[in-house]
């Protein structure tokens, strides 16, 4: 059969036009593109780093007692640089975990909306907020190389001891030295919770980085 078209060359098997006459299909990629984590994971850091650092002021301020005043703006300078660090933690989570479908979407059991719900929602929020970056975590895994789940225990241990520290402890030595010391311990919990998370923040995103760079799973933005 002729081309239809050029009616010059032979027309391909099932068709009505030749192989340089038939429209090419544009390709269009089999699910959402990758996005960096990398800006992301890089600001979170530095962010979980301040907060370490007003965790290390708190607990000198818990022991020397300043003023009233001091003490009165420290609390509200931490209040502050929790809630900013909250809002770019929760954008990072929620790229990774956007990273981690298109690695792997079947082994994310969890829908999207709890990678910040879960961190709000009484009783469940001791265990979703976990298992939504383990998922994570073991999507993102070279291949041949599964990451062992250590780091994110240990990180998630410390932040669940840091909330209940400061929910039983704060309520029940408020004052004297027994109250000090539970300011203390409380701060401490918490600095030993954000710097673990720092740890596991950048490890994650280098493990979507490198996976990202392996090879075109599917069609990526630019990295880095």
């Amino acid at each position: 059969m002729i081309c239809a078209s050029c009616h010059s060359t032979e027309a391909v098997t099932g068709e009505t036009r030749c192989a340089r006459c038939a429209p090419v299909t544009p390709f269009v990629p089999a699910g959402p593109p990758l996005r960096s984590p990398v800006g992301l994971g890089q600001a979170t850091v530095v962010m979980l780093g301040l907060v370490g650092a007003g965790d290390a002021v708190a607990i000198w301020a818990d022991l020397a007692k300043p003023s009233l005043l001091a003490d009165s703006v420290l609390d509200i300078a931490q209040g502050a640089l929790l809630i900013a660090t909250a809002v770019v933690y929760l954008c990072w989570l929620w790229r990774v975990r956007a990273n981690a479908e298109v690695f792997d979407a079947s082994s994310q059991s969890m829908g999207r909306g709890w990678v910040i719900g879960g961190w709000f929602v009484p009783i469940v929020n001791f265990w979703f907020p976990r298992r939504i970056v383990l998922e994570a975590w073991d999507a993102s895994a070279p291949q041949g190389r599964p990451a062992g789940h250590a780091l994110v225990n240990w990180w998630w241990a410390s932040w669940v001891a840091s909330l209940l520290a400061d929910r039983l402890l704060r309520r029940q030595y408020d004052t004297g030295l027994a109250g000090a010391w539970a300011l203390v311990v409380t701060d401490a919990l918490d600095l030993v919770a954000a710097a673990l998370a720092a740890v596991v923040v950048l490890k994650l995103t280098r493990m979507q980085h490198e996976k990202a760079l392996q090879g075109p799973l599917l069609p990526t933005t630019a990295l880095g």
